[in-house]
């Protein structure tokens, strides 16, 4: 158990190094803003250097942002989510305070793209282990439940925020470039991890009872067991069926692997769903 935690801490130190990466080394020089509360930062400390000489890193505004977003998440999300979010967002100031800022090219395209790429592979990776690399995941998911809309209506609102007054205090261009970054940085989150805000996992196992005991000791969720045959073995098996928040994806791939790892599990986006599914 201490293994696997510590293996989830390390990869979420990297993650957060490659953000820091990404900002310090491509898209701040470039005027490329990253998505969610690291573009904001980003953006914020831009318009405080040009416009006020105020000069307050994005590493730092990254962290004041984030103070008031983990105490509500601490309530309202998941205390597991918010400590290691809260270890990512510490981690991402940090690297961001010791990197130097650097252009490594004065294409701005390739700063956007490949900014985008590793801002990308750092949030996928962060996500895939039940975290995040900022605040903007644990304000979405409660306004989610609060407003009963898709979280990413709140992600394109934020995005689009900031890609509108990038243009408008910037060259239009920068919107443009943001507008890259951004859809790359999607682009390989999606491959990485899905950004849908449930999925649907189909379990075929042969220890029913002890995983649905298991899953619903860690999770509330509602299971549907069905009989299952193997077509060319012809062992009597069974299959959960549950839809889940992709939050709560991680904890699950935990619980398989812990009471049946030989079950076999199919993870498939979930577009829509009707009727009861439990928000808290």
């Amino acid at each position: 158990m201490f293994f696997i935690e510590a293996k989830r801490i390390i990869a979420v130190i990297f993650s957060a190094l490659l953000v820091a990466i990404s900002l310090n080394f491509f898209l701040i020089n470039a005027n490329v803003y990253a998505s969610g509360f690291a573009g904001a930062a980003q953006l914020v400390s831009s318009i405080l250097n040009d416009h006020f000489g105020i000069s307050l890193s994005t590493g730092i505004l990254l962290l004041l942002f984030n103070i008031p977003v983990f105490i509500l998440g601490w309530f309202k999300v998941g205390r597991g989510f918010t400590i290691y979010s809260i270890i990512s967002v510490f981690f991402t100031t940090l690297f961001l305070e010791l990197l130097p800022i650097l252009s490594l090219s004065n294409d701005i395209i390739l700063n956007a793209v490949f900014g985008g790429v590793i801002a990308g592979v750092g949030v996928g990776i962060s996500l895939k282990l039940g975290a995040s690399t900022g605040g903007m995941d644990i304000v979405a998911m409660v306004l989610s439940r609060l407003q009963d809309k898709p979280i990413g209506t709140y992600f394109l609102l934020l995005n689009g925020i900031i890609i509108v007054l990038a243009g408008f205090l910037y060259e239009p261009e920068n919107a443009l470039y943001t507008m890259v970054a951004l859809y790359v940085t999607t682009s390989v989150i999606d491959m990485l991890h899905t950004r849908h805000e449930k999925v649907t996992a189909m379990i075929i196992t042969h220890k029913a009872d002890d995983l649905q005991q298991a899953i619903h000791n860690k999770m509330v969720r509602g299971i549907t067991i069905v009989p299952a045959k193997g077509a060319y073995s012809k062992e009597e098996k069974n299959m959960l069926y549950l839809v889940i928040t992709r939050y709560e994806l991680y904890d699950l791939e935990k619980i398989i692997n812990e009471v049946d790892p030989q079950a076999f599990t199919n993870i498939v986006q979930t577009v829509g769903i009707f009727g009861f599914f439990r928000r808290e």
